[in-house]
């Protein structure tokens, strides 16, 4: 008997609670005889801080929830939510499918709050296997086991370039994500450069363009994309966020999923067009008015960044004349978008998971990552096998669906093997070869 043997046992363990484990957690919570436990490292919930701007939306719609996609009839979806909370009328009356960003927090925070399976103030700090389960082990001393693993740590701060004197007794450098913990600090500065292409950096530079005019700053946004591309919104474009297309990706060899990959920015990391169009007639009011200090570069991608005491020089190269340049900034704001990471406490089972040739998780088609391809699953780090929906809010619900079924050995939410009109491939009807020929 080994030395776990007497101890309890869960089903499932989550660690790490973001959005997409809460789900999870909420899904997993009716289901008669499942022994779940989510553990979060931080004393509460709290989805992006840093970027918590008062009229910022979400960029899908309400029913894109912990649960509404997998179980609309769940007392934890957004509308049940707004009821207990008093707001339903005043949402409905909005006529709006896109909730507030802190409405969201609010909500996450209001469902982790009703369930009993979540353990706050745990930070994993090692996972072990015993040969019969996997043990897990928090900071605080504590530790459980279980029969399956759910990895939901989210991502981490993504810095393209070097930047050199940042840091201490450096110039005013941060990532978006702690945006607003330093906004006052930026705001004392004369220039502020913003550096990024998606709607993180449309909303930091709108936030700033707002304070302009107070503080008298110059400003400036620095971005690698030819233009400042709206996000492809239109119908058939959603349907890609389904999962037929994801297993059509998922189907591809690696190297034509990374060249399908880059063509798809537009459908991911493009700008709200309500936040594109606000931003012009900002600029178009300043400039009929007051006048506006402003720098807008597209196609130009910062190579490097200097603190010389004063201001940060920053290397440009533009992409399409190929010339290169230099500007300098007294703060930079890197809205330079979020990557996977793989946590350290993973180490004493790496030999359990699977890996492809860059280090990264190899996630199957039910998001298991071992080679049993049953036992450890992850959430939000397989864009480079699922394709660009694994961030996707409202692809959480089928995933943790799936994922639940895998537990169980049955679908305790059914999952929509097909929703869209399209189809990607060739049908079989129609092929006059396969794919071995094709590749």
């Amino acid at each position: 008997m080994t030395e776990h043997a007497r101890e309890r046992t869960h089903d499932l363990l989550g660690i790490g609670l973001g959005p997409f484990n809460l789900g999870l957690a909420c899904l997993a919570d009716p289901i008669p005889g499942l022994d779940a436990v989510f553990l979060e490292a931080d004393s509460g919930f709290s989805w992006h801080p840093g970027m918590m701007l008062p009229d910022a939306t979400l960029q899908v719609p309400f029913m894109a929830d912990l649960v509404t996609l997998a179980d609309p009839t769940s007392r934890f979806s957004y509308l049940a939510f707004l009821k207990d909370v008093g707001r339903l009328y005043p949402f409905y009356i909005r006529e709006s499918f896109y909730p507030l960003r802190r409405e969201y927090d609010d909500y996450c925070r209001w469902a982790a709050d009703r369930l009993d399976s979540i353990e706050l103030g745990e930070r994993v700090v090692a996972v072990e296997h015993d040969g019969e389960a996997y043990v897990v082990r928090s900071a605080t001393g504590r530790s459980w086991r279980t029969r399956h693993l759910v990895l939901g740590t989210g991502t981490a701060p993504r810095i393209p370039f070097a930047i050199d004197g940042a840091g201490e007794g450096g110039g005013p450098a941060l990532h978006s994500a702690d945006y607003l913990a330093r906004k006052e600090e930026l705001l004392a500065t004369g220039s502020i450069t913003v550096v990024g292409s998606g709607q993180s950096a449309a909303e930091v530079y709108a936030d700033l363009l707002a304070e302009q005019e107070t503080h008298g700053f110059e400003l400036g946004w620095v971005t690698r994309s030819p233009r400042f591309f709206p996000m492809e919104y239109t119908k058939l474009t959603l349907e890609m966020t389904s999962p037929e297309w994801s297993s059509y990706f998922q189907a591809l060899p690696a190297p034509r999923r990374a060249e399908v990959q880059q063509g798809q920015a537009a459908l991911s990391k493009g700008i709200s067009s309500d936040t594109i169009n606000a931003i012009f007639d900002e600029l178009y009011r300043r400039e009929a008015t007051t006048g506006v200090e402003t720098t807008l570069l597209t196609a130009t991608e910062v190579t490097a960044a200097r603190w010389d005491g004063r201001a940060y020089a920053l290397d440009l190269r533009h992409t399409e004349q190929g010339t290169t340049g230099r500007m300098t900034t007294e703060s930079l704001v890197l809205a330079t978008g979020y990557a996977p990471r793989v946590p350290d406490f993973l180490d004493g089972v790496r030999d359990r998971i699977r890996w492809d040739e860059r280090g990264r998780f190899l996630a199957g088609g039910t998001f298991a990552v071992d080679h049993a391809d049953s036992e450890v699953f992850v959430q939000n780090a397989e864009e480079h096998t699922h394709g660009f929906v694994a961030p996707d809010l409202g692809m959480g619900a089928m995933r943790n669906s799936v994922i639940l079924a895998q537990v169980l050995g049955r679908e305790p939410y059914p999952v929509e093997k097909r929703i869209a009109f399209q189809e990607w491939g060739i049908p079989d009807r129609f092929l006059t070869s396969s794919v071995e020929e094709a590749s």
